[in-house]
């Protein structure tokens, strides 16, 4: 069986704006991968596929799995979206997945990217037209992107009179960036600048709220919601947002008559804001020094409608530009220049006024480079639980002013760093025999200290395990316990793998549940296992959970949902009865 990626964008959530290549792709797929909410959207148009859906903040995860079923199972894979998954979707993580493998187009699993609707599309859809000039898309989370390079982007935008829509402009955790965007454009744009708000854009539950940016705060924003806010020409009509989309400039909409004819509109001498009439006017301007000028002149008119009902003035308010032609003696305006001329006869015509910019106009491009954390576990080793003065002060000065260092209660640190050379740290911190460990979903073997050493003649076994499967990446963190005697005091009986060294041989504890008020031990399947015989039984396990676990599945939960490893049979642990907490959790 040959397998397939497809990416899909699946569109707002509502069946009927999903498109018919998505239903048609979603249909082929044998294996469907998404954030379980996505999963529930679309479940009513699935019929035989495997789901397998994962929690937020699990991208990664989910984009290796269908990577790896695509390739080493030859299904066909659907990896969901809502919206578009090029626009802060699935799709570009995907694609990083598959670059990190060596995948090319001729030789690699082929992969369909399947467009949908934008949030900026369905929610403009809503509101009206605010996006029909010049717009960007900004997300506001920072998990990924750091703030500062955020609020450049705000700025920016901003300043450009660019429509933006913002998107994940709030959660639980994150409040404070969409204070932070509404201060930044205030310096820009009126207090009156019209913004949408929308929750749940054609679903259940959609709300919708037309507001302006200064009382914007005022309403409910979350993680469900897109927020669109107007430029400088946006205005409100009849409780919808429109943006003009330059017509003024050519056009009088009132008029029966246009004052330029069709042929005409797009003549060099008809747009003097564009770019080949700067280049024109540079092209023509006599080599000597310009003599001193005065300024252009702008005239700004309005046309005056008749109506039967009141109409905002800003949409019948047309401003004009009447620029004589250039002189030799006159020196050639930037295009910029005009298109600030245009922008402040629009705002005259509406009675707003521009506030003039401070400082240098023409900003560098921006030269942020975007930082590099490096972050792994640190521990003095898998038996040894001591970290002499010198190692410690080492960690101290790697981690810096800036740094961080994460007590963990798993026999480890965790050390993130700013730094654009990990290997320079790697490498001291590795010379000073501290032992260095990714984190995340990986494998751990947690030992004991063998009583400080006196208990030594299983530690060979736990340092091998630690060799052959330590840091070894798993589809959830996996922990194997392990403890040089029958006393079991590190807790062993309590990791998804337990093993207790006991009158010379091992027991095998698989399958506790390590978290939660009805944690359990793992369940004991095996006493008297030889020494020769843990350390490949140990790794055969491990394997079929790598290979055979869902995304963010944990090992009880595997183990019992496989019913079986390796022959020990997997059965209902003993539970004790636990009242409800007086809170009600």
């Amino acid at each position: 069986m040959s397998g397939k990626l497809f990416v899909i964008g699946f569109g707002p959530g509502s069946f009927e704006h999903i498109t018919k290549r998505a239903r048609e792709a979603l249909q082929e797929s044998d294996v469907i991968i998404g954030y379980s909410t996505y999963v529930d959207l679309i479940r009513g148009l699935l019929t035989h596929q495997e789901i397998v859906s994962t929690g937020m903040t699990e991208e990664v995860t989910r984009a290796r799995e269908a990577v790896r079923q695509a390739e080493e199972e030859g299904k066909k894979v659907a990896v969901i979206s809502s919206g578009d998954s090029g626009v802060y979707g699935m799709a570009g993580l995907v694609y990083e997945v598959l670059v990190e493998k060596g995948w090319t187009e001729a030789t690699g699993v082929p992969i369909e990217i399947v467009p949908g609707i934008s949030a900026i599309n369905s929610c403009g859809a809503i509101l009206g037209a605010p996006i029909m000039h010049d717009a960007c898309t900004i997300s506001l989370s920072d998990h990924l992107t750091p703030w500062e390079l955020i609020a450049k982007r705000i700025d920016a935008a901003g300043m450009a009179d660019f429509v933006i829509a913002l998107y994940n402009p709030r959660s639980g955790r994150r409040t404070r960036q969409i204070v932070e965007a509404q201060r930044i454009l205030l310096q820009y744009r009126s207090p009156d600048t019209p913004v949408g708000i929308v929750k749940s854009a054609y679903r259940e539950r959609e709300t919708v709220v037309v507001t302006t940016l200064a009382q914007m705060l005022e309403h409910d924003i979350g993680m469900l919601t897109t927020v669109i806010i107007g430029n400088t020409s946006t205005f409100v009509y009849d409780g919808k947002m429109i943006t003009p989309r330059g017509y003024q400039r050519k056009y009088t909409l009132s008029a029966d008559e246009q004052p330029l004819k069709p042929h005409q509109r797009l003549r060099v001498e008809n747009e003097p804001w564009s770019l080949e009439a700067s280049e024109e006017s540079v092209s023509s301007a006599p080599a000597a020094p310009a003599t001193p000028k005065t300024e252009r002149p702008i005239a700004v008119t309005e046309d005056r409608a008749t109506a039967t009902e009141p109409v905002n003035s800003a949409a019948t308010s047309t401003a004009v530009l009447e620029a004589p032609p250039v002189t030799e003696a006159e020196a050639p305006k930037a295009p910029f220049a005009w298109a600030m001329d245009a922008l402040n006869a629009i705002n005259a015509a509406k009675g707003i006024e521009t506030k003039p910019a401070t400082g240098q106009v023409h900003r560098p491009v921006s030269s942020f480079t975007p930082e590099m954390i490096f972050e792994c576990a640190v521990s003095p080793g898998v038996a040894n639980k001591k970290i002499t003065p010198l190692q410690m002060m080492a960690i101290a000065e790697v981690a810096g002013e800036k740094g961080e260092i994460e007590y963990t209660p798993h026999h480890q640190m965790i050390l993130r760093v700013s730094t654009s050379n990990p290997d320079s740290i790697t490498s001291r911190l590795r010379e000073l025999g501290l032992i260095l460990s990714p984190i995340g979903d990986v494998l751990q073997v947690k030992a004991c200290d063998f009583c400080d050493g006196e208990k030594k003649d299983s530690i060979p076994y736990a340092d091998e395990l630690h060799q052959k499967l330590g840091g070894k990446e798993m589809p959830k963190e996996l922990k194997i316990g392990f403890n040089g005697c029958g006393m079991a005091c590190y807790g062993a009986v309590q990791e998804d793998i337990g093993i207790v060294f006991r009158k010379g041989a091992f027991d095998l504890f698989l399958g506790a549940k390590t978290v939660g008020r009805n944690a359990h031990s793992g369940i004991p399947v095996a006493e008297g296992i030889e020494k020769e015989e843990i350390v490949p039984l140990v790794e055969r396990i491990v394997n079929r959970f790598k290979k055979e676990a869902f995304p963010n599945e944990r090992f009880h939960k595997f183990f019992q949902r496989v019913g079986e490893l390796e022959g020990y049979a997997w059965y209902e642990p003993a539970k004790a009865e636990i009242e409800n907490a007086a809170c009600g959790d």
